[in-house]
């Protein structure tokens, strides 16, 4: 197994087809999906012929940027997934960081777990200049797990959803920290 990235109870790995079943479970829940596609599941085919295949597409392009199945270390259960990697259009060291964790794993801490390992190594190891998130602004719960994880607000935008959400008038938001406000912070280790 490759192992992207470990933390004291996670393990960041490359996904593989092996992962279809969970990433259909993960997307079947309507409250995880609320914020994304106002609690519609994802359909299975789109999964194994879409998403699965442009997750794993990264690993084409090396180690840097892409997508990693979240396992709880200890019981071995998948948790959901994390991806760090710039939009096609901008910079190459200004990465997205995002996440999608099962609703049982909401609450424990996870998501800012890996976030701030992410973050870690986009600044140590991957010569990030900058790591933002997005969120909708009704979306209280990942925009608290971006500040934990050290994001700053940035800005309020209005984004153009393909399906009506709940909630997507009030617009999104941006979190970010540069590698400078990093390491005037001190540098957050694992």
């Amino acid at each position: 197994m490759f192992v992207y990235l470990e933390t004291s109870r996670l393990v960041l790995r490359r996904f593989t087809v092996d992962d279809v079943d969970d990433l259909v479970a993960l997307d079947s829940d309507p409250a995880v999906m609320r914020y994304i596609t106002g609690g519609t599941a994802t359909p299975r085919q789109e999964i194994e012929t879409d998403h699965l295949p442009a997750f794993m597409s990264y690993y084409d392009q090396g180690d840097r940027w892409g997508f990693w199945a979240a396992i709880e270390k200890q019981t071995g259960t998948f948790l959901g997934w994390f991806h760090l990697r710039p939009h096609d259009g901008e910079p190459e060291d200004e990465p997205e960081l995002g996440y999608r964790l099962k609703r049982e794993a909401w609450g424990a801490g996870y998501a800012t777990e890996g976030s701030r390992a992410l973050i870690f190594k986009a600044f140590t190891e991957l010569g990030a200049k900058r790591v933002y998130a997005e969120t909708m602004a009704v979306h209280a719960a990942s925009q608290r797990v971006m500040e934990k994880a050290g994001l700053r607000f940035v800005r309020s935008f209005v984004s153009d959803w393909p399906v009506r959400i709940e909630g997507d008038e009030d617009g999104d938001v941006e979190y970010a920290l540069t590698l400078s406000q990093w390491a005037a912070q001190g540098g957050r280790d694992l």
